[in-house]
């Protein structure tokens, strides 16, 4: 069976048509010609803005013209990642996807299903001629995995609704009604170039194999951060033995826990057995100390060529203790919501550019704006300490819990009505667009849900296909009582 062949069959039909489409974030041009074409296959109107962001509207099913016009949001984009063995380029191939038991997967990379299944059941809303609805739009947002660049200038006239339904959940029987607020924090580290030494060996040192996750979502879990497990090798390393550092490359995405990592470094060629010996133990004592969480973590080191060049001593050494020491997970839980991470941060990436700077790219999260902006200037601290220049985002709010949101009510009979138990009201350690459109719509009575997903942003996201029709009819039943609220 095909994924486009599961039931509810428009649903996944029109899902399995996304992931044919290209849509790195940053890169919406592809997803954007196809849902305008969607709507005019179909019949449905529809508008753009300045920043690319697609409304479509329809009308009420006849008799419910007076309720409360409800838009459906949910994002065009697509995390790009893939394991290190896969060959594939998100800018023109399609997802390839298959069907594991109750669960639909990709071949080696993301699937898209965040947030695809949103932008599939919005767009099942519009054709759908069965529904008992209001007025409906449905809204998709450009470059909401990168920068929230979509909901940070939706145009102020894009929108009619009162109510906002966010389909980016992850999670069957949960309804979310806040998130946190975030910030990103880059610091560049400046180095002189030398020629690397004749008389030493040279290796390479990397991680691979670890589940990585969301930066929110999955924080709390205690995963590995690769960057972390390599700086802190080198890290033991450096306080035994000198080492050249000629190049550190591990992570590639803000928002997501580095999966893999590798460096490249020089040894004194009398210390280079143990090395690897040291890399032996090493090995043996993080695989005990993640036992359980990380199954197949998978450290390696090998010989390299002698590179041309390393980094300067002096700046090799503070980019090695900065990653060592740099904090990373968990910051603090909320007092409010038993078991939500209130502030978090994500040590992401660290990138060589051009040919003299090292990147280093780290996300803070925080249900608490005034805690957000502290974790901010911690990780700035820490890193002018460490002597790289430090700048942050514009950042986004969070979006604070209404407990007695009608919609949110609303969702909620539905859910219980249609499956017999009643879901579980929570606010999420992640960044949904649902701030940001709170300044343009201050009126707005919202709520986000979605089916189940795990192992989102990385090659092991797979969308679990019995919670996909719970979900269809739970947006469906929904929409039917506002309609005849």
């Amino acid at each position: 069976m095909e994924v486009k062949d599961l039931k509810p069959e428009l649903i996944w039909h029109i899902f399995d048509e996304i992931t044919k489409v290209p849509r790195p974030s940053c890169h919406e041009e592809q997803i954007r010609a196809f849902l305008l074409d969607f709507a005019e296959k179909h019949g449905i109107a529809v508008k753009t803005d300045k920043c690319g962001n697609v409304v479509m509207s329809k009308p009420a099913t006849p008799g419910h013209e007076s309720a409360p016009v409800v838009c459906l949001q949910a994002h065009m984009d697509m995390v790009c990642e893939k394991n290190s063995d896969v060959e594939h380029d998100f800018m023109k191939d399609p997802i390839k996807t298959y069907i594991d038991g109750e669960w639909v997967k990709a071949k080696g990379t993301t699937l898209g299903a965040d947030n695809g299944i949103g932008v599939a059941a919005a767009l099942a809303v519009m054709v759908d001629k069965d529904l008992v609805h209001g007025p409906v739009e449905a809204l998709f947002t450009i470059n909401e995995e990168i920068g929230l660049e979509g909901a940070q200038n939706l145009g102020k006239d894009m929108l009619n609704a009162k109510i906002l339904i966010n389909l980016d959940s992850e999670d069957d029987g949960e309804i979310f009604v806040g998130c946190a607020g975030g910030i990103d924090t880059t610091a560049i580290f400046t180095y002189r170039r030398s020629f690397a030494p004749e008389n030493f060996s040279y290796l390479r040192v990397s991680v691979s194999g670890l589940l990585g996750g969301h930066s929110g979502g999955d924080i709390h879990l205690g995963r590995a951060n690769a960057n972390k497990v390599i700086a802190r090798f080198m890290w033991e390393c450096s306080q035994r033995w000198p080492i050249e550092v000629s190049s550190f490359d591990g992570g590639n995405l803000r928002n997501a826990i580095p999966r893999e990592a590798q460096a490249v470094f020089g040894i004194q060629v009398e210390h280079e057995e143990a090395v690897k010996k040291a890399l032996k133990k090493y090995a043996e004592d993080i695989r005990n100390e993640y036992k359980g969480i990380e199954p197949s973590m998978k450290l390696v080191i090998e010989p390299v060529d002698r590179p041309e060049y390393c980094i300067d001593s002096e700046t090799s050494l503070r980019l090695v203790r900065a990653l060592y020491s740099a904090p990373h997970g968990v910051y603090s839980m909320s007092r409010d919501l038993e078991g939500l991470v209130e502030t978090s941060t994500n040590l992401a990436a660290v990138k060589m550019i051009d040919d003299d700077k090292i990147k280093v790219t780290t996300s803070q999260r925080s249900s608490v704006e005034s805690r957000k902006n502290d974790i901010a200037g911690q990780v700035e601290a820490h890193f002018q300490l460490a002597g790289a220049e430090v700048s942050h985002s514009d950042g986004y709010p969070g979006w604070a819990p209404n407990m007695d949101s009608p919609i949110m009510h609303l969702s909620a009979e539905a859910y219980e009505e249609l499956f017999g138990v009643k879901p579980a009201i929570k606010a999420i350690h992640a960044g949904l667009e649902c701030g940001l459109f709170l300044d343009k719509y201050p009126e707005l009575d919202m709520v986000s849900f979605g089916p189940t997903m795990t192992g989102v942003h990385s090659p092991d996201e797979q969308l679990n296909i019995p919670t996909v029709e719970k979900f269809w009819r739970h947006l469906c039943r929904t929409l039917e009582k506002v309609a005849n609220a």
